[in-house]
């Protein structure tokens, strides 16, 4: 088991450009100290510089780092591409270990709305059309119908109060300093 009945896990998927980092830095910036914010981007690109394969190792490292913060009693935001055939074992055993609630989202965003999203992003000169549509997985939902779809005409604002009405995000008070 891992985390406490106060923890919250919150995963949040979708396709490249879907808003995922965005919507996860939003619940981090209203919740404040207390939240770890576990990044697949961060992980598996900054950390390992490992390309996103079946069996990689960013798998058990973002694993780890999620276990690890929820059992030092932070709440956690999981967030990334985390294609279901890759990674969908990883997390649904998190899901069933995770003493606390846990929260899955989403962020379903159509093709042309990715490209659009994608041109104002710092990469868009690194990864072009053709890259994107080998990354894009149209409604790459978990099994169980355990996430919530959130479509793209859903802003930020109200996707962040959406997560943070649905999971009751509190603040730990051994975690305020």
């Amino acid at each position: 088991m891992v985390g406490t009945a106060e923890t919250r896990l919150v995963l949040l998927r979708g396709n490249s450009a879907s808003g995922k980092s965005s919507v996860a830095a939003g619940i981090r910036e209203r919740f404040g100290r207390g939240l770890a914010l576990v990044a697949q981007d961060n992980l598996r690109r900054v950390v390992l510089r490992e390309h996103d394969r079946p069996g990689g190792v960013n798998i058990g490292l973002i694993d780890t780092v999620a276990r690890y913060s929820l059992d030092a009693g932070y709440h956690v935001v999981l967030e990334g591409i985390l294609y279901a055939d890759r990674y969908g074992q990883m997390l649904q055993q998190l899901r069933a270990d995770h003493c606390g609630r846990t929260h899955c989202y989403y962020l379903d965003v159509s093709f042309p709305e990715t490209l659009a999203r994608h041109a104002t992003k710092p990469i868009a000169d690194e990864v072009d059309e053709s890259r994107l549509r080998q990354w894009y997985r149209p409604l790459d939902l978990l099994p169980g119908g355990i996430e919530t779809v959130v479509d793209a005409e859903s802003i930020l604002a109200d996707t962040v109060d959406r997560i943070m009405h649905d999971t009751d995000l509190v603040r730990i008070p051994a975690l305020e300093r």
